[in-house]
């Protein structure tokens, strides 16, 4: 009888042991798939340079990827051919792209690469944009800002060598 009772606790007690370090594991993965109730702005790559940062009323062109939260799925890519090819024109802060957008690009440089976690309300809310957007979505984007009022890199490059090189003029450096 002891040794029955024994086994019959042992397993008991494995089988606790087993779930408790299950428990984080299975709560992280819960944790992740979580959609984002605010947006999120992560800085992938910032230039060096930045003589200019986006505000509202700037004309933009940004290169995207978008995907869906949920699965990942790719929806959207202005980067390749079969997407729409070409950057996205458009003004910042007048309602033309989705709320997310209009938040998550500003004060950035151009070069600067962000990736956007997008929450539904500040997305396509509760319409989506069927077929590929279901409705309650929230969105990842992989944004690249390519120019600002039509001055891309390069000029902000050259802006921010003449501001040096007039700052060295200033001082007695050239």
């Amino acid at each position: 009888m002891n040794t029955r009772r024994f086994f019959l606790l042992s397993v008991l007690v494995a089988a606790v042991v087993a779930l408790t370090l299950q428990a984080p594991a299975l709560a992280s993965e819960e944790t992740k798939k979580q959609p984002p109730t605010q947006l999120q702005i992560g800085v992938k790559h910032r230039p060096a340079n930045c003589a200019v940062r986006t505000k509202p009323g700037d004309s933009v062109s940004v290169h995207y990827t978008g995907r869906l939260f949920s699965d990942g799925t790719e929806f959207d890519s202005s980067r390749k051919p079969s997407g729409r090819g070409n950057p996205l024109d458009f003004v910042v802060g007048q309602g033309s792209v989705i709320k997310g957008w209009d938040q998550g690009l500003l004060n950035m440089c151009v070069g600067e690469r962000r990736l956007l976690k997008i929450p539904a309300a500040l997305a396509y809310g509760a319409r989506g944009a069927p077929p590929a957007i279901p409705p309650d979505a929230a969105l990842v984007f992989d944004t690249e800002l390519m120019a600002i009022n039509g001055v891309g890199a390069e000029a902000d490059e050259a802006e921010a060598d003449g501001a040096a090189a007039s700052d060295a003029a200033v001082h007695g450096e050239l």
